[in-house]
């Protein structure tokens, strides 16, 4: 509430606790520490988690729950269960990491610890539960659970919960990150039609994205671009979602683009891993890939792409000065590998970056998009000469039309609590569904619904 990361939610019925997602906090100075921070709940008395998608801010404090002792049950798409190594145990790894650099220049002080360990995650995955989309589940007493597809990245969705407390049934909508109508690969969001309550996320509610149409003819230029004047292309990307749609749409343009000319990197063991699960559930492809998925067996061949799986693969793409396609996380230029070809190239004019996808604030893409002159990496200050283009039409997220167009399936004007979105588009969402709804509330950290006063954690 009130900010695009750190996704939690309780659903409290019948005496039961049940979190809806338990994300990361991302981007800012303190997010280290509020990740720390205890839960404004007891873990051990939840008595499960309802996950809609394996980003980190929706489920990379999970092993922190678990060990602080929660062990009941995690119930998530079959495609989100699968993801969900591949991101924990990478979260796992960099924490310990991360502790360990830190500890190396800690004498006689207080050594740091991960926020959790290898081990947490594997206790974790141990918990977790695949449910089949469009299926009515009753895992409990008085609930019942449905996923219907949110269009975000695979196995992404939103959870229909019925609940009934006191023999008074009551129907709420978790929308989960929302999704593009029209993208590439997934399926659109469910139209969805009944409800007594939509806790809705409002990441772009103030903006519309660039027409895909218009978006594909800026990518095309940003690498024609590139080739004329002899530069590298970075495109930091989230490795579930961002970087599997960019190398359908290059292998979709190859020929178009001229591509035969380049050598495409995708530089993410996590996104090669992704990339797999994307291939493997056939049922959540939309009709397009389907029928590619027939012709190709997988995505559309790129003949010069290269898998860096290795930091030796890695560390070789910086003798590449030009007609290098890097592909490479994490999508907020807030760590991962990303940051040392940013740090080779970013003070190239010839070198052209392209930002697709949300950047929080605290951020290192965040600074670029601002137009910071400066940037800081590994403690080195460098001086940012490359060229930086935001494309808003590869984003995950769906824009101010799409949310719109998803809560108008609607038919009885529920009530909106928005959640996942800074302020400025929570209040134009906010304006833009008041005609349409029946009550729009921008929530707050700790409020309880229908009792918007009083804190959850009382």
């Amino acid at each position: 509430a009130g900010e695009v990361t750190g996704s939690c939610h309780i659903l409290q019925v019948r005496q039961q606790q049940f979190l809806i997602d338990c994300g990361l906090i991302q981007g800012g100075r303190d997010a280290p520490r509020r990740n720390r921070e205890p839960f404004p709940f007891n873990p051990q008395k939840i008595t499960a988690v309802f996950l809609t998608h394996a980003h980190l801010d929706h489920c990379g404090r999970l092993p922190l729950l678990v060990q602080r002792g929660f062990r009941g049950t995690i119930y998530t798409s079959a495609a989100c269960r699968d993801l969900l190594p591949i991101l924990l145990r990478d979260a796992a790894y960099l924490s310990e990491r991360d502790a360990e650099r830190t500890n190396r220049h800690r004498d006689g002080e207080t050594l740091a610890e991960p926020l959790y360990t290898i081990e947490d995650v594997e206790a974790t995955l141990k918990l977790v539960r695949a449910l089949r989309y469009d299926t009515d589940y009753a895992p409990f007493p008085g609930i019942s659970l449905i996923l219907r597809d949110a269009g975000h990245i695979m196995g992404s969705a939103s959870l229909v919960l019925r609940c009934e407390e006191d023999s008074e049934p009551r129907t709420i909508v978790f929308s989960g990150d929302l999704g593009q109508y029209d993208s590439p690969i997934l399926l659109d969001p469910h139209r969805l039609e009944q409800a007594d309550l939509v806790v809705m996320e409002c990441t772009y509610g103030d903006r519309r994205h660039r027409a895909r149409e218009a978006t594909l003819e800026e990518f095309k230029a940003i690498i024609s671009t590139a080739a004329r004047e002899g530069g590298n292309v970075i495109v930091p990307a989230f490795a579930v979602g961002r970087s599997q749609e960019i190398l359908y749409v290059l292998g979709q343009h190859f020929s178009e683009w001229q591509l035969e000319d380049w050598t495409i990197f995708l530089d993410s063991p996590m996104a090669i891993e992704a990339s797999a699960v994307y291939w493997r559930h056939t049922d959540r492809h939309d009709e397009a890939t389907q029928h590619l998925r027939a012709e190709f067996g997988a995505m559309p061949p790129l003949p010069n792409l290269k898998l860096c799986r290795t930091a030796q693969e890695s560390m070789a793409i910086n003798h590449y000065s030009s007609h290098a396609l890097i592909i490479a996380g994490s999508g907020m230029c807030n760590g991962g590998r990303v940051l040392h070809h940013l740090r080779h190239n970013l003070d190239r004019p010839s070198c052209q970056v392209i930002i697709a996808g949300f950047q929080a604030p605290g951020t290192l893409g965040r600074a670029l998009v601002d137009g910071a002159s400066e940037v800081r990496i590994f403690g080195q200050t460098i001086t940012v000469k490359a060229h930086i283009h935001t494309i808003g039409g590869f984003s995950a997220h769906g824009d101010q039309a799409d949310l719109l167009r998803w809560y108008g399936s609607f038919k009885n004007r529920p009530p909106v609590a928005l959640v996942h979105g800074e302020l400025d588009p929570a209040q134009t969402l906010r304006e833009k569904l008041q005609p349409l709804s029946s009550q729009v509330l921008i929530a707050k950290p700790g409020m309880c619904w229908p009792s918007v006063d009083h804190p959850a954690s009382k």
